[in-house]
């Protein structure tokens, strides 16, 4: 068992996969922080709102990390969290496939962020989210 509660079932391999897919994205946002930074070092002109957007970049991406982690371990209360930054993600990948007219980057992003909110919805994620263990009710994880 993988959780730090024995009295929390573990979590399916659909729900792991997902934490690790979010856990990339997460590793993405905080590269793209730094990426920013590194500009703003380079001599970017208005500095302030890059390093605002950076800082704000790392707090959000820092706890999808963190909630990632969580979540492989078997927190059930991480789950929400992950949701939140795919519907979230959805729409940054929208307005890059619309408005931005990069329709392969939308396309990829929004694809990503489907997969990792299919695999928590699975019948097994869902009820791993709601405490009970597969185990229990006679099916196999």
């Amino acid at each position: 068992m993988i959780s730090d509660n024995p009295a929390t079932p573990a979590p399916p391999s659909a729900v792991r996969a997902a934490a690790v897919m979010t856990f990339v994205q997460g590793l993405g946002g905080i590269a793209l922080a730094v990426a920013l930074v590194v500009r703003v070092l380079q001599g970017a002109p208005s500095p302030g709102p890059v390093l605002g957007a950076a800082g704000v970049l790392v707090i959000w991406f820092g706890a999808v990390v963190l909630a990632s982690i969580m979540m492989f371990r078997g927190h059930q209360g991480s789950r929400t969290p992950v949701i939140v930054t795919q519907l979230l993600l959805l729409g940054c990948a929208w307005y890059a496939y619309g408005p931005s007219e990069q329709q392969l980057l939308g396309s990829l992003g929004g694809i990503y962020c489907v997969v990792v909110l299919v695999l928590l919805f699975t019948t097994d994620g869902r009820r791993w989210a709601m405490g009970h263990d597969s185990a229990e009710d006679g099916k196999a994880d």
